[in-house]
């Protein structure tokens, strides 16, 4: 459903505000009772009706009739087409999980925290338990689960499904993902590198949108990131294009987590970032980092603005290789905008050859949603049997 374009503060923008509430509401918990609408968005109850009718009759959600404590009650869900895929996308930190229909249209979300020593064995038993449960709240069946992307912050190997590699996510290394994933709920399975989910749905539908070459930056606690020629991702023989958080810009500097010396990570990822701010109150995550720079904070603003500094060298690098039309910087970081972007585009201008400092260097144009979206979207390519070996690896 659109987000609200009316005037701000207008009554058509407080309706549809009111209906995305719902929406909003009902991808979260799954098919609800519309008396608990009511709970849940802190509408009234007339508002819910009146915005549930609108929405029935626009074929947004459907409606049936059931009992509640005794009395007749209307529950609403979703309008959903048949055949649902799933997309499991694992940073870090958390791990998001997006159910949607044939036409891609999100039914059911859930954001769950992860500790920073996660293990794949603990967290794919809890992510199958949850799949289980969102599918309960949509009211279908796991046989209607056509394919599940896994989307993991390190390269894989396209060969294996395993982590192209090792050591960048202790617990991880050396596991048939694909089929550990599998066994848990039966039905087929594609794992993939986040950053190059997120470069897929950028060329499709986002800032990179008709561009031959595209490269996609994910910005986060680690930095990864995806290249798509000609519409194709290019992940290279053994999937580890495009590792531009590794590129070297201090031999001499601190060792990066892939054994290394000076590493983009060790400058300008997100681990690093908060080294910077080590003791200080309230900043132990990026996100605490990002609102304050976000509340006009000059020290996160700068550590911030250098480490776009950072990541413009190594673009510039990589424009020189690829001369790519577009780079996408996205990633948790990215929410800062220009404060992250424009020290990058300045760097790039002054280390790229002069050819390449016309590249087109943009935020992401996906809310923060482009690893998830291009999850979404290698889910329904596998279930509609588009994969070859050069693409997809499934399991």
């Amino acid at each position: 459903m659109a987000r609200p374009t009316a005037p701000p503060g207008s009554q058509a923008s407080l309706r549809e505000a009111n209906r995305q509430r719902i929406v909003d509401a009902l991808t979260t918990h799954g098919s609800l009772a519309q008396i608990e609408l009511v709970d849940i968005t802190g509408l009234s109850a007339a508002t819910v009706s009146n915005i549930v009718r609108e929405l029935s009759t626009a074929g947004v959600i459907s409606t049936t009739f059931g009992s509640r404590s005794g009395r007749r009650a209307v529950q609403v869900s979703l309008t959903r087409q048949e055949g649902l895929v799933a997309a499991l996308h694992f940073s870090s930190r958390s791990l998001d999980i997006v159910l949607a229909d044939s036409a891609l249209t999100t039914v059911a979300e859930k954001h769950v925290p992860l500790a920073a020593d996660h293990r794949y064995d603990r967290e794919l038993d809890r992510a199958a338990l949850l799949v289980g449960d969102m599918l309960d709240g949509v009211g279908a069946q796991l046989g209607e689960l056509l394919t599940v992307t896994l989307s993991v912050p390190v390269p894989v190997d396209p060969r294996t499904g395993r982590l192209a590699v090792p050591g960048l996510m202790p617990g991880w290394d050396g596991v048939d993902l694909a089929q550990s994933l599998r066994a848990r709920l039966d039905a087929p399975v594609v794992v993939e590198h986040g950053a190059t989910l997120g470069a897929l749905a950028e060329a499709r539908s986002g800032a990179a949108a008709g561009a031959r070459v595209s490269v996609y930056v994910c910005v986060g606690n680690s930095i990864g990131s995806g290249i798509v020629l000609d519409g194709v991702p290019f992940r290279g023989p053994r999937g580890r294009a495009g590792q531009i958080g590794h590129v070297t810009l201090d031999e001499n500097g601190a060792i990066c987590r892939c054994g290394n010396r000076g590493c983009l990570e060790t400058v300008a990822g997100g681990r690093a970032l908060l080294d910077l701010f080590s003791g200080i109150p309230g900043i132990t995550r990026l996100s605490d980092l990002i609102a304050e720079a976000e509340a006009g904070g000059a020290g996160a603003r700068r550590a911030i603005a250098d480490a776009g500094k950072h990541i413009g060298v190594a673009v510039a690098s990589v424009a020189n290789l690829l001369d790519p039309d577009v780079v996408v910087i996205g990633g948790e970081l990215a929410r800062t905008g220009e404060t992250l972007v424009a020290p990058v585009r300045h760097a790039v201008e002054r280390a790229a050859l002069e050819g390449a400092r016309d590249l087109q260097i943009v935020a992401s144009a996906l809310d923060g949603r482009a690893e998830i979206m291009g999850a979404l979207l290698a889910a329904l390519q596998a279930s509609d049997g588009a994969v070859s070996g050069r693409a997809l690896s499934a399991g």
